[in-house]
């Protein structure tokens, strides 16, 4: 098993969830973060810090994120690691989807 960073991620890159990840298996794209499912171990420690819902395990991913397992591969093999903290992107999509909640 291994956790999932969804579509709602998109566009608003919180970072909080990568700063409590006690394995480094976030790494940071340009409008999203990944999860590296290799590294991840299941601790369920960045769920909790994500203020747009976007992080599920693999097995209990919504319907409409089931291809979200193989980006999160790809996007861990393309970008850096993150480990900190910073400021979230916060773009027109993340602002839309945070209004609809």
């Amino acid at each position: 098993m291994s956790y999932v960073v969804t579509e709602d991620c998109l566009d608003c890159k919180y970072t909080s969830c990568a700063a409590v990840c006690p394995v480094e298996a976030f790494h940071e794209g340009p409008e999203m973060l990944y999860i590296n499912p290799d590294v991840c171990i299941d601790c369920n420690a960045c769920v909790s810090e994500c203020p747009v819902d976007a992080i599920f395990p693999d097995f209990d991913l919504p319907s409409k994120s089931k291809a979200m397992v193989q980006l999160n591969e790809a996007g861990s093999k393309n970008f850096p690691v993150i480990v900190n903290s910073k400021a979230a992107l916060r773009g027109p999509k993340c602002i839309e989807r945070e209004k609809e909640k």
